[in-house]
């Protein structure tokens, strides 16, 4: 076997696996910005702190899916010498 081969064989499964990042970002995100609708639902006069704080939780998690995305196109764009 090429061991060539085989570490980008291995490589496009790792970069895969890693693309993976953005369902768990979505989801996430999906998941708080219903609780936020909910918490603005019972409580009107908090808006403005939840909304805040729900901007910042989902940078925070984008940010994860970004890095996600980055480690899987290094890993497609990887070359053996």
């Amino acid at each position: 076997m090429d061991p060539r081969a085989f570490v980008l064989g291995l490589s496009a499964i790792g970069a895969g696996i890693a693309a993976l990042a953005g369902f768990g970002a979505g989801i996430g995100t999906g998941i708080a910005t219903g609780k936020a609708v909910e918490a603005i639902a019972r409580q009107p006069e908090a808006k403005n702190d939840i909304v805040n704080t729900l901007i910042i939780g989902s940078a925070f998690s984008e940010a994860t899916a970004i890095y996600g995305l980055l480690v899987a196109i290094i890993l497609l764009l990887i070359k053996i010498v």
